[in-house]
C-alpha cells in the first residue's frame, strides 16, 4: 500500500477551504492518499485553527508580531511543517507571499488556490473584481507557487458564469463550491505523481 502524502495547510481566515480539504482526506477523494499532518496559521484569531482542533489536527500558530522579514517568518514556518514532515504545503487562504527561502525548502510542493481565471485579477479579490470589470465568465485556478503574486504553473482551473444581478457576495457563494471540488482534485493529482511541469504549463499525466 502506498504511504499518504503528510500535507500541511496554512491558511489566515476561516478555512473553509481547509475544511474542504480535511473532510476529502477522511471521506472524499483523498482518502487514503494524503493525510493533514498540520494546520498553521499566521493569525491567532483565524477560525481555521478551531476547524482543524475539530478535527483533531494540530494547530500552530506562526505570528508575524516581533519578526522583522518575511523569510524569518518563513524560516519559523518551515520548521513547523517539517517536524510533521509534511510534503506538501497547500494555501488555503493565506494572506501573505511566499519567500524564494520557503520555495527552495519545498521546490514544486507549494500550491495555492486563485478566486479567479489566472493571469486575470491577480491579487485579493478576485470575486470582486470580476464583478465590477463586468467580465460574463471567472472561475478560479490551482497553481504550483512560485516566487511572484498568483503567478506560478497553473495545475486547473474551473470556469463560472458571472450574471448581471451579481454581487461580490453572490458570485464568491458559488465560487467557493468550485473551489472546495478544485482543491482536493489538484491534491490528488499530486498525490498520484500525475503533474509534471514543463516550463510555464503543467502535464497532467494519464492515470
Amino acid at each position: 500500500m502506498v504511504k499518504p502524502v503528510h500535507l500541511g495547510i496554512l491558511a489566515s481566515g476561516s478555512g473553509s477551504n481547509a475544511e474542504a480539504i480535511i473532510k476529502s482526506c477522511e471521506n472524499g477523494r483523498l482518502k487514503g492518499k494524503t493525510v493533514v499532518s498540520v494546520l498553521i496559521s499566521d493569525n491567532p484569531d483565524a477560525y481555521c485553527l478551531e476547524r482543524a482542533i475539530m478535527h483533531n489536527i494540530p494547530a500552530i500558530i506562526c505570528s508575524r508580531s516581533g519578526i522583522n522579514s518575511r523569510e524569518e517568518h518563513d524560516r519559523n514556518i518551515v520548521t513547523e511543517l517539517k517536524k510533521w514532515d509534511v510534503e506538501l504545503v497547500v494555501l488555503a487562504g493565506y494572506m501573505r507571499l511566499i519567500s524564494s527561502y520557503f520555495l527552495q525548502e519545498f521546490p514544486h510542493r507549494v500550491i495555492n488556490i486563485h478566486p479567479a481565471l489566472l493571469p486575470s485579477f491577480r491579487g485579493m479579490h478576485g470575486y470582486k473584481d470580476a464583478v465590477e470589470y463586468g467580465v460574463k465568465i471567472t472561475g478560479i485556478t490551482v497553481h504550483f507557487v512560485d516566487d511572484q503574486m498568483d503567478h506560478g504553473p497553473i495545475i486547473l482551473q474551473k470556469s463560472l458564469e458571472v450574471v448581471f444581478e451579481d454581487t461580490e457576495e453572490t458570485l464568491k457563494e458559488r465560487g467557493l463550491k468550485l473551489e472546495h471540488e478544485a482543491f482536493p482534485e489538484a491534491i490528488e493529482l499530486y498525490c498520484e505523481d500525475r503533474l509534471e511541469i514543463i516550463g510555464r504549463k503543467v502535464k497532467i499525466k494519464p492515470n
